[in-house]
């Protein structure tokens, strides 16, 4: 019965800070809105197996998770709200296996810790009220991974825990799971998988669990469900765009993609202040922690072996992007929970250590947040520094009110922080975590509404104020200086007819079939004046706009 009331509470929970005010802004360039400008176009053209961008063959993604946009397209319209409520669904979905797997692999308590401890901290928190692919791929990998650890388990018949399906059906579901993830994503899936399983052989001297025979199961059953698009796919078009596909995966593993760039260390400082409070405590799960049974410590061994593969694989990878790191989410709030468990139980101190990561990060994010209205009021005082980027200076330009009370949710994390401290300090250690962890919810909330909106209007809002007045008209958009999918959502283009739509050259210096509007950024302004075929039409906020009339 506990458990039932567990549950209960995670899936309202999600619900209340997950669904709401999903659609209270705009996508953002670049994910968002192009994933679901992907969803949008196969509503469109009808055509719900080839994903499509700008109506043309796009090899980058499968279509799984545009499938979900769609069905949620179909029930509540194209919209911000159509296109992140699939990830409100999946995290629900996701704090309710976590709890259902922490519960088997302890008890309730730690269940109940691991969801909370997952649903309180910032990344993972925000990415379920985002319309990006990773919450489902990186649920289905560690789902997978999940029964692969099962099947390890029945191979030793490890006592105190029920395994009650045979090896060959965990395989099949672990199968299921990650060809799931391929089809969500791409097979890196897989490689992550492959090598978390190689690393943990290796450390066990390569004392096989599972027999060749039983392994091709495995992979048959994941190439089976990935074949279901693919193949059709094969089958309709030929073979041109599965190898594009391909070469896209390679080419994403070995060059920056689109100059995201970075350090080596770069998803290490990410995942510490992202999946801030986790993070602090899990820190501390990485050594001198001993679970009682063998299976808990074995599950330790594979958490943690994942996470280093997933860290040390995207730092490796030359594309350096916040949500590429997503995945180790999963043994990070793991390692987090574990310790947050021995410290209930006794088995360890909360210690000077855990109080200075909790109180001076808090502080870091409390004053950023305290100060950030304040600037925002007197923005001429930081003009100067960016007069040498016409762009940043314009964009400081955007009239965004201000209020000041928005710090209060600055002062309201410092405080809520120092007082869970306080009350771990103190020994009411259950009081304490839970409003470090649901007070952290709480102001993630608090900042989006009061955040993210104003800061958007300072990114991309004009950019999209303007595609959106070109809802209707029959016209060709294109962008100068930077990349974006606005022009594709937000002006609801539909498929152009003319083959030369694509030529930028035509588009700009011939006689065309429609109006021409281009969107640049201010820093090539001397350069589209200079352009006698086109007419300034506007600007703000940093973004250009001109146009050219019809020529036939």
């Amino acid at each position: 019965m506990q458990s039932y009331k567990h549950y209960l509470i995670f899936l309202i929970l999600g619900s209340m800070f997950f669904i709401p005010f999903l659609g209270g802004v705009h996508l953002f360039d670049w994910d968002e809105i192009n994933f679901a400008e992907i969803s949008r176009e196969m509503i469109v053209s009808g055509d719900y197996l080839q994903v499509q961008m700008n109506f043309e063959p796009f090899w980058e993604k499968p279509p799984l998770f545009f499938w979900l946009q769609v069905i949620s397209m179909k029930l509540f319209g194209i919209n911000e709200f159509a296109a992140r409520f699939p990830n409100a669904i999946i995290g629900i979905i996701t704090l309710l296996v976590l709890y259902n797997i922490g519960s088997k692999l302890f008890n309730a308590k730690f269940g109940f810790i691991w969801a909370m401890v997952y649903f309180g901290s910032l990344l993972p928190h925000l990415y379920f009220k985002s319309g990006i692919i990773d919450p489902l791929f990186n649920l289905f990998i560690f789902s997978g991974l999940y029964f692969i650890i099962l099947t390890s388990w029945k191979n030793d018949d490890i006592e105190h825990i029920s395994l009650k399906r045979s090896k060959a059906l965990y395989l099949f579901i672990g199968g299921i799971f990650i060809g799931l993830a391929i089809l969500t994503k791409g097979p890196v899936a897989f490689l992550i998988v492959f090598l978390v399983l190689l690393i943990y052989l290796i450390s066990k001297k390569f004392k096989l669990f599972i027999s060749i025979r039983q392994f091709l199961l495995f992979l048959v059953t994941a190439l089976f469900v990935v074949m279901i698009w693919f193949g059709i796919e094969i089958m309709m078009h030929g073979t041109w765009l599965v190898e594009e596909f391909i070469r896209y995966q390679f080419r994403l593993l070995s060059t920056p993609d689109a100059g995201h760039g970075g350090f080596p260390g770069y998803h290490i400082i990410v995942l510490l202040f992202g999946c801030f409070p986790a993070s602090v405590f899990a820190i501390r799960g990485f050594y001198k922690l001993q679970p009682e049974k063998h299976f808990q410590k074995d599950f330790r061994k594979w958490i943690i072996i994942l996470f280093w593969v997933v860290v040390v694989l995207f730092s490796i990878v030359q594309s350096k992007i916040v949500h590429y790191s997503s995945l180790a989410y999963f043994p990070l709030t793991f390692l987090s929970s574990l310790t947050i468990l021995e410290i209930i139980e006794g088995k360890i101190k909360f210690s000077k250590g855990l109080k200075f990561g909790l109180t001076s990060i808090a502080i870091l994010f409390g004053l950023l947040t305290f100060a950030i209205p304040f600037i925002g009021r007197n923005i001429e005082a930081i003009k100067p520094f960016f007069e040498n980027d016409p762009f940043t200076f314009a964009c400081l330009e955007a009239k965004v009110n201000w209020t000041g009370w928005e710090s209060t949710a600055g002062i309201y994390f410092i405080i809520m922080v120092f007082v869970a401290v306080f009350l771990l300090n103190r020994d009411r250690l259950i009081t304490g975590f839970r409003i470090l962890f649901f007070g952290t919810a709480v102001f993630l909330f608090l900042w989006l509404i009061l955040f993210i909106g104003k800061i958007e209007i300072y990114t991309q809002n004009a950019n999209i104020e303007f595609c959106k007045s070109l809802q209707g008209k029959n016209c060709y958009v294109i962008t100068s200086g930077f990349k974006s999918y606005a022009r594709y959502f937000y002006t609801r283009i539909q498929p152009h007819t003319n083959g030369r739509s694509n030529d930028i050259g035509w588009l700009i210096w011939e006689n065309v079939d429609k109006e021409v509007y281009i969107i640049s950024k201010i820093d090539l302004t001397d350069y589209w004046r200079g352009v006698h075929t086109v007419k300034e039409v506007g600007g703000k906020n940093g973004f250009m706009f001109y146009k050219r009339k019809e020529q036939n």
